[in-house]
């Protein structure tokens, strides 16, 4: 049915093997038409757990109160902009509320074109920040990936700050990457510089400590503003840090953030300045039909609340730590982890034929996630420059437990994988 009626381009998870009937979830797992139960340790939207309770709960009662759209008075959206922005510093003190974090891009955009007066946009190779035009056009991920038409002309892109696999490994590795940042603002006036605080289908890049700062430095000297995109990283996440940026110890001019904001509801943010809002407030109307609707608004409060009341922040942090303490010894025994890396419950795991040479093990990667969901019931993700990145970000309520399941599971696919002809595998869609 899904393949008659649906256009050819909206992929399915698995689609290479048996794709899954979904009808459930429970915490950190999803449930098949069959009562089958499947680790998740890849969907971050849900982000305080599947069919959690509390957010169900307040999502019912209140859709069975109101719904309607943002131009009434309601106490939702104004509690939580004041619960959501004391999770900011200042001056970053005004919100405007959405419906994704693709929307979300899209308005930042907006919003710092208003402010700089310039359309060009500095982005980061392997970025990605959404599904319209507008975010597709600074989203290297997709316009130089298959079926891309390239490069916009406003775009400017500068290699991704991987200290991994790319072209800068030691110490000076931020300072390097950062000199592409300051080049670019060489050229015509910079509106924005956006990158991800956490790399997802990069491949879990983290930016060498000092990266963001010297960046902003540049594109805020070539008049520009800097965008932090938060929406796969934010929320706690990272375990020591609610916010991605936090970790590179800077403050951005406009932040994102998307749908694990109401756990799987439509809600997103943009959060900027009252400077740079101002610029914004030029006589056009901004109006935002649902975008912190009522019912979305509770759930976003409930989100924040179940993050507070579970310490899931700092769980994210010990169960992240765990996870790659586990990892690494996993690593004594297989060569074909090259490398782990990530903060809290935002991991990947790189896996490469040669360590010295770094190839990428992309036949091998496929089956291993293959293998973790028809072997194990364990659904993972896969992504990287060559698709040969295990990357870990499940629900926060995912813990101890659950990463010994994932862990003694890897353990005995890496095991049983003998060698592998690249010729006869093919892609895993996750």
């Amino acid at each position: 049915l899904r393949k008659k009626h649906f256009s050819a381009s909206q992929s399915i998870s698995y689609e290479n093997t048996t794709p899954l009937l979904i009808v459930r979830g429970e915490g950190v797992y999803l449930i098949d038409e069959k009562g089958r139960k499947y680790l998740d340790t890849r969907n971050n939207v849900n982000h305080v757990g599947h069919e959690n309770r509390g957010v169900a709960k307040a999502v019912s009662q209140q859709v069975h109160t109101l719904n309607s759209n943002t131009r009434y008075l309601h106490p939702n959206i104004a509690l939580l902009a004041r619960k959501l922005l004391k999770k900011f510093p200042k001056p970053l003190e005004v919100v405007f509320f959405v419906n994704s974090g693709s929307e979300a891009n899209d308005l930042a955009l907006r919003i710092a074109q208003a402010h700089t007066k310039s359309a060009r946009v500095i982005s980061v190779e392997r970025g990605y920040h959404g599904h319209t035009q507008s975010v597709l056009d600074i989203s290297p991920y997709k316009f130089l990936g298959k079926g891309g038409s390239g490069k916009p002309a406003h775009v400017d892109v500068v290699p991704c700050p991987d200290t991994f696999s790319g072209p800068h490994r030691g110490e000076d590795a931020a300072e390097k990457y950062a000199s592409y940042v300051a080049k670019a603002c060489e050229k015509k006036r910079v509106g924005a510089f956006i990158v991800e605080s956490g790399m997802s289908v990069a491949g879990v890049i983290l930016p060498p400590m000092g990266y963001l700062k010297a960046c902003y430095k540049h594109v805020r000297d070539a008049g520009g503003v800097c965008i932090a995109d938060e929406v796969q990283t934010g929320f706690g996440r990272f375990g020591r840090y609610f916010w991605g940026y936090e970790q590179q110890d800077v403050v951005p001019d406009i932040v994102t953030m998307g749908k694990p904001f109401g756990n799987g509801m439509p809600l997103a943010a943009v959060v900027t300045t009252r400077e740079i809002s101002k610029s914004f407030s030029n006589g056009m109307e901004y109006f935002n039909t649902f975008g912190g609707n009522p019912v979305c608004a509770a759930a976003g409060l409930a989100v924040l609340e179940e993050i507070e009341q579970n310490n899931l922040q700092r769980k994210a942090g010990e169960t992240g730590d765990y996870l790659k303490k586990c990892l690494s010894e996993l690593a004594k025994s297989f060569e074909l982890i090259g490398d782990i890396r990530g903060s809290g419950l935002f991991c990947g795991v790189e896996f490469v034929r040669d360590r010295k040479l770094r190839v990428p093990a992309t036949a091998e990667v496929s089956i291993i996630c293959s293998r973790l969901l028809n072997e194990h019931q364990i659904l993972t993700t896969v992504d990287g420059k060559k698709d040969q990145v295990l990357v870990i970000k499940p629900p926060m309520v995912f813990g101890k437990g659950e990463v010994d399941i994932f862990i003694n599971a890897l353990s005995s696919v890496l095991s049983t994988l003998g060698e592998i002809d690249p010729s006869k595998v093919s892609h895993t869609p996750t």
